[in-house]
């Protein structure tokens, strides 16, 4: 072990060097010998030993006691007295410098050994308190909590600098007071004053958590919910010494936990109503054909004919509304194709300009430049459609509703769950009402509407909000009541050369005479399907699942050209079926009807190379044509 370096500082000659040699006969370095208080602090400061022998009356400016408490105080060294004079006044002097030990004169070798070797241990107890302390302050420090300490009154003696942030007191302010007083806490939905969890922890002894729904206000005035714990202090003993908190500010976390229920209550709905719009294409596709068969039956001038053309437009208004359904909860099957954003705008202008009537005003400004997306077409219209509608419904008498289009870069932060890079933007910005406080957290959910009723299904923003979602983009708005509201609305962005989009032309139908199998468990579908396909010609084999399907493909094989079979059926969808179909059914063609858009449906057209898509409610029309399209080689979807 290396031997103690020792500074020794006695004004008498004779004493310090019997001091001296002492000293080193018991193995200990003398580093100096100093005759001055003065010089005595000089040569600790640049020696700095591991101890010093201070003699407490030096015939010099600064006597021992002087010397010693710089030594200890600035250099933060030990000091053990040598004293001859032991008077009261001395000692009460001497013991303001905390020395670590006291030797009288005159001393021997074993007594001196032992007071250094005591005052060398409780320096070295001493600096590893000190360093477990500096460790302690700088973790409470470094922790994103906040922690304060108290005594068993209850009143702090310590806070982190983030218990100082959040409460709004400073240490030196709030030493010696009351928590309660640092620490004002309340109910977020009461206002009542929560019971502070620290004096259940003085009282009973026990680790204390902190009620929900607590807010925690800030000496400033502001609030903002969070989340602690309290738990008792103990001395070595055993007994209650004092007690921590530690405490954060859970803003954040209850955002996301909103968000969160916010999305499953959400995907919910949107179950439901993806549900519900299966069941509902089902009936309409029976009713809007056979309304269509009736109304060229009839002609015109059949008294009937006004009734039929009613009911076959409220099954096209059903449709549209279970197509905002199934865009909603985000299963509407769709038909990408890249096209140029701004002229997609500009072809639905002097539409909107109807729409929203002559006492609005409707202003363009398409950014220079605006790359193509990639999307279905019908549903920009959709977009703008229940946006500008919104903007004019807002407006109270006459006002101006603006549309831009820009292209815009994201980055990581700014949007939840939006991966960083370009998107188009397309901006709709109203100056009326804006939108009140109240209404912020609903104003996507569907069937919430603050129109009248018969005014509005509630499903405008709701399908404008699953459109988005379903092409990968995001929605954002800011409002400002009285003011106005701005919607914002980004589409990724696609790095290709816009594709022309050819016009649509009516076709003429093409009968045939090949053998469809038509699947389909809805018997009133399964019906009507099967009078359009006998009528275009088509020799029909019937199965309302399934099992059935593959029974009769077991006997019919060779005569069956194309399967056309609903995807989602009991017993047996359409997945399994045409597993079991395809190696009785040579080069089999498929065309899959569903009234219910899932995600997974495009899973099965692509696994089926031939396999084509056609959503109901279909027409006759559709559904002929379709067919006639995948014999002939095409795919539909």
């Amino acid at each position: 072990m290396t031997a103690a370096r020792i500074l020794v500082v006695e004004d008498e000659a004779v004493v310090a060097l019997d001091l001296r040699t002492r000293l080193t006969r018991l193995g200990y370095e003398v580093v100096a010998v100093a005759a001055k208080g003065e010089d005595a602090v000089a040569i600790a400061q640049e020696q700095r030993p591991d101890l010093t022998l201070m003699d407490i009356r030096l015939q010099s400016t600064m006597d021992g006691i002087e010397a010693a408490e710089i030594i200890r105080t600035q250099v933060g060294l030990p000091v053990v007295y040598l004293t001859a004079h032991a008077d009261e006044a001395t000692v009460d002097r001497a013991r303001v410098t905390e020395p670590f030990g006291y030797i009288l004169k005159p001393f021997d070798e074993r007594e001196l050994r032992t007071v250094i070797e005591m005052a060398l241990y409780k320096h070295r107890a001493e600096q590893r308190l000190k360093e477990s302390e500096r460790r302690y302050a700088t973790t409470l420090a470094s922790i994103g909590d906040g922690v304060i300490a108290t005594d068993k009154m209850g009143c702090v003696t310590f806070m982190n600098s983030v218990a100082e942030r959040l409460t709004g007191w400073r240490i030196a302010d709030a030493q010696g007071v009351s928590l309660t007083t640092v620490f004002n806490i309340c109910n977020e939905d009461t206002r009542l004053l929560v019971p502070n969890p620290v004096d259940k922890v003085l009282l009973e002894g026990i680790v204390v958590g902190l009620a929900n729904h607590t807010i925690l206000i800030h000496r400033d005035g502001h609030e903002f919910p969070i989340d602690d714990c309290a738990a008792p202090i103990l001395d070595d003993r055993g007994q209650l010494t004092g007690a921590v908190l530690v405490f954060r500010d859970v803003t954040h976390a209850k955002q996301v936990g909103e968000h969160m229920r916010h999305a499953q209550k959400m995907e919910a709905v949107g179950q439901l109503a993806g549900g519900v719009a299966h069941d509902f294409n089902n009936l309409l596709t029976v009713i809007l054909n056979y309304s269509d068969i009736l109304l060229k039956s009839a002609g015109p001038d059949h008294p009937w004919h006004d009734f039929l053309s009613e009911i076959h437009h409220a099954g096209e208004r059903s449709a549209e509304l279970t197509r905002h359904l199934l865009t909603f909860c985000r299963k509407q099957l769709v038909e990408p194709k890249l096209f140029d954003l701004n002229d997609s705008v500009r072809k639905i202008e002097q539409m909107l300009k109807r729409l929203i009537g002559e006492n609005f005003e409707l202003r363009l400004k398409l950014g220079p430049n605006v790359g193509p997306v990639r999307m279905d077409p019908g549903q920009i219209d959709r977009i703008l459609v229940n946006l500008v509608v919104n903007a004019r419904d807002a407006i109270s008498d006459q006002g101006c509703i603006m549309i831009e289009t820009t292209n815009v870069q994201v980055s990581e932060s700014q949007f939840p769950n939006l991966a960083a890079g370009t998107y188009r933007c397309i901006q709709v910005s109203d100056n009326g009402c804006g939108i009140p406080v109240a209404h912020l957290e609903r104003i996507f959910e569907p069937f919430f509407t603050t129109k009248q009723q018969g005014k509005g299904t509630g499903l405008g923003l709701a399908s404008v909000y699953g459109i988005v979602n379903q092409c990968g983009g995001h929605i954002a708005f800011t409002t400002e009541v009285g003011h106005g509201t701005t919607f914002r609305v980004y589409i990724p962005a696609v790095n290709a050369t816009v594709e022309q989009v050819n016009a649509f032309k009516d076709l003429q139908l093409k009968m045939g005479d090949e053998t469809v199998l038509l699947v389909e468990d809805e018997a009133a579908v399964r019906s009507l399907s099967r009078r359009i396909l006998e009528t275009c010609g088509y020799a029909v084999l019937e199965a309302e699942n399934g099992e059935k399907a593959i029974d009769i493909a077991l006997q019919h094989a060779d005569k069956i050209d194309i399967i056309v079979t609903d995807v989602v059926m009991p017993v047996m969808g359409a997945r399994i079926m045409l597993e079991n179909l395809r190696p009785l059914i040579r080069d089999m063609k498929v065309l899959l009807l569903s009234g219910y858009g899932e995600e997974n449906l495009r899973k099965d057209i692509l696994e089926y190379s031939q396999a084509s898509f056609l959503h109901k409610p279909f027409t006759v029309t559709s559904l002929a044509l379709a067919v006639r399209r995948v014999l002939d080689g095409e795919i539909v979807a």
